[in-house]
């Protein structure tokens, strides 16, 4: 099945293969930050993602270890790279619907807002 992402304003787009079935949620205060709230990802090997626009697309340097791809338009937050990696975090919410993706994972949970409640939809794993 082919997937089809975007940023809201259509500068950054892609169909991305062999897209991973889950999604992860992270909790950590990067995370929050850099999305507004907990950052909700599948993942996809970089091979496996053809943009049909990138006009809008920019990376920032997030940490020594990792890169987040951005709309420089819009602002949406859409990939994670770490460094020296071949594949993407990608978010979830960007993605066309269906997906037919199911939740996998809470990361960092020690992190988490103290605004919300983790919910017991998948394992917790506080760091």
């Amino acid at each position: 099945m082919t997937h089809r992402g975007r940023c809201e304003c259509g500068a950054v787009a892609f169909e991305v293969i062999k897209l991973r079935e889950t999604v992860t949620f992270c909790h950590c205060s990067q995370c929050r930050r850099i999305s507004g709230h907990y950052w909700a990802a599948t993942r996809a090997d970089v091979a496996d993602v053809t943009f049909t626009a990138k006009d809008g697309l920019a990376w920032y340097q997030s940490s020594e270890d990792a890169r987040r791809g951005f709309c420089k338009t819009c602002g949406s937050s859409l990939f994670f790279q770490p460094v020296g990696a071949n594949h993407l975090g990608i978010a979830a919410g960007c993605l066309d619907l269906p997906t037919a993706m199911t939740a996998a994972k809470h990361i960092f949970t020690a992190d988490a807002g103290d605004y919300y409640t983790i919910p017991d939809d998948a394992p917790h794993i506080p760091d």
